[in-house]
């Protein structure tokens, strides 16, 4: 991490066989770069103080005994951490991508903006893991108001789109 970027260049697999090994993302579209909030900045460089491999070949998440990460202690690391913090046993870490995306959806990001932040290569992925919030909807229909009302007029109209309603 250098500043507020995070720089994703590898991802680890677990062979059947309990090997591990570290290796190119799934697609080309998984090495990138990725900007933090600076509100972030004190919580991520705390967690490279305390639970972190330092250096360029050090992983930034590793077991308590600084190991990497295998399926089967993680589970219950993540288990625990998700009842610490109040969520419900229906999340699954991987939702944690869903929880990510949403959010920067609703700052304004757009569907490129989102695949590039999350590393997929396709728009398919990066709307699955997008999900519209109520707060979010509300701003779209206030946002369509504020246009309706700058037309002047018959609102609809103005919008190019048929006044009537089903």
């Amino acid at each position: 991490m250098e500043g507020l970027t995070v720089r994703v260049r590898r991802a680890q697999a677990e062979l059947q066989s309990g090997r591990l090994f570290d290796m190119a993302p799934k697609s080309a579209a998984g090495v990138r770069t990725v900007s933090l909030p600076a509100e972030l900045l004190g919580e991520v460089t705390r967690h490279l103080e305390q639970f972190a491999v330092p250096g360029r070949e050090g992983h930034a998440f590793v077991g308590p005994q600084v190991g990497q990460l295998r399926r089967n202690n993680f589970r219950a690391d993540w288990v625990k951490a998700r009842k610490a913090a109040g969520v419900t046993s229906e999340r699954h870490f991987h939702d944690l991508r869903h929880t990510g995306n949403t959010p920067a959806s609703t700052a304004g990001a757009s569907t490129r903006e989102l695949m590039t932040r999350t590393g997929h290569s396709s728009s398919r992925a990066a709307l699955i893991h997008q999900h519209m919030t109520s707060d979010r909807d509300r701003a779209v229909a206030d946002r369509l108001g504020a246009m309706i009302r700058e037309g002047g007029g018959e609102g609809g109209s103005r919008l190019g789109m048929s006044t009537e309603l089903d």
